[in-house]
């Protein structure tokens, strides 16, 4: 074989995918920046704490809805078709949110960019499928988590510090116009598979291709759609995803910048900086599961299982720390929170890949991905409701009651997620052998 061609293939899928990690920053920032601007948003557009978690909770609803859509179009249309289209959805949406006169219209671009960026996560997924060995996928999941993570920061102090300068409104529409420019890039520069460059695949370079192996089986939408709901293994795995990340955006996502403010009296740059912690979870915690699924524990249901213990401690001690905690605490907690229940997202979604036929790779991480998005969408709106329950102080702050409430919840989710880890296939590749 060419050794300037195994270069080119080596070289280029970097590209391809740093195109595509830049994506996932926008994706990250677009789900995690109402918990920032939340109370700046009621505010002006004067509306109730269940509203706003209906108003947050419209970017999942789309996301959620798409998920099934997204591995469908993944696996026929292709990655690079559709992100582009999708990814100018979601800049329009941002804009349209800038310049919302009402609440009407911040919902409509909500949706409209929860829509958008529902095709980034699986179309990348299955890019690296195409792009990057087996062996490979786990830790390249992790760094795209990473990036997650940057997106997380961005929507912390960053946002804080933006909106403080230019007004929520303008750093929307700098948002959105920063999205339809990385939709143009992977329109020009990525491609779905390097023999769409008509060069040779992963498994040819490793001398594992059409002369040495079986070529690769083919198996329908419908087939694969059926494969993925029909298998018993799936739905431990789903459920673990819709409580664990129902704890981690309805809390994390929306209600935590709230909570610091209300309950330790945090000015909005200061419960900012304490949310920076879930993007730095992100960024060491990603890596560090793939370490410690691929390396030292050699397995995923052990981490599955492990994380969702701590994430449930977490939140018990939550319930009974719910207020008085030092600063310093409250940033240990968020980077825990962020490490258990967004972090480990990494080895949910190998575990998931790993139970089918990579043919079907975008199909079954794109099923399982409605869950999270399903957990976001019910626990936003409902925490809302529930803190609308309480009486408010003078100022229309939430008071302690509602937020203890809203925690009891959250550990009834934790415990649930839990649970579902016990009834998870172990998928590390080294079982099947």
């Amino acid at each position: 074989m060419d050794p300037s061609l195994v270069r080119k293939v080596l070289t280029y899928r970097w590209l391809v995918f740093w195109i595509m990690a830049v994506a996932y920053v926008f994706v990250y920032f677009h789900r995690l920046c109402p918990a920032v601007v939340a109370l700046d948003l009621q505010a002006e557009l004067q509306t109730t704490g269940g509203f706003m978690g209906i108003l947050a909770s419209a970017y999942f609803y789309p996301y959620a809805i798409m998920q099934f859509p997204a591995g469908l179009l993944s696996d026929s249309l292709g990655p690079r078709k559709s992100v582009t289209v999708f990814l100018m959805v979601a800049g329009v949406g941002s804009i349209l949110f800038g310049l919302a006169p009402g609440v009407e219209t911040a919902v409509v671009a909500r949706v409209l960019v929860g829509l958008g960026v529902s095709m980034v996560f699986i179309p990348t997924m299955k890019l690296l499928s195409q792009w990057f060995r087996v062996t490979e996928f786990a830790f390249m999941a992790a760094i795209l988590n990473i990036m997650g993570g940057m997106g997380a920061l961005t929507a912390a102090t960053p946002l804080a510090l933006m909106t403080g300068w230019a007004g929520w409104r303008v750093s929307f529409e700098i948002i959105g116009a920063g999205t339809i420019a990385i939709a143009i890039l992977v329109w020009l520069l990525v491609r779905n598979r390097p023999q769409d460059m008509g060069w040779p695949t992963l498994a040819e370079i490793d001398h594992v291709g059409p002369g040495t192996s079986l070529p690769p089986a083919v198996i329908s939408l419908s087939e694969g759609a059926k494969r993925v709901v029909t298998e018993k293994y799936f739905w431990p795995i789903a459920i673990w995803f819709f409580f664990t990340l129902g704890v981690f955006f309805g809390f994390g996502g929306l209600w935590a910048g709230p909570y610091l403010m209300h309950v330790y009296g945090l000015t909005r740059q200061e419960a900012g900086s304490v949310l920076n912690m879930i993007a730095v979870g992100l960024i060491v915690g990603s890596p560090m599961m793939s370490f410690l699924s691929d390396r030292f524990l050699q397995s995923r249901k052990k981490v599955l299982t492990l994380f969702s213990v701590i994430l449930c401690g977490l939140v018990i001690f939550l319930n009974l720390y719910p207020s008085g905690l030092s600063v310093t605490a409250l940033y240990a907690v968020m980077l825990i929170l962020s490490v258990s229940s967004s972090a480990i997202v990494v080895i949910g979604f190998t575990t998931t890949k790993e139970l089918f036929p990579v043919e079907i790779a975008g199909t079954s991480v794109g099923t399982v991905n409605l869950f999270p998005f399903l957990g976001g969408a019910i626990f936003q709106p409902v925490m809302g409701w529930i803190l609308d329950a309480y009486p408010k102080a003078v100022d229309g702050a939430y008071s302690l009651d509602g937020y203890k409430a809203m925690l009891l919840l959250l550990l009834a989710a934790s415990v649930v997620a839990m649970i579902s880890t016990f009834f998870i296939k172990e998928t590390f590749p080294t079982r099947k052998r």
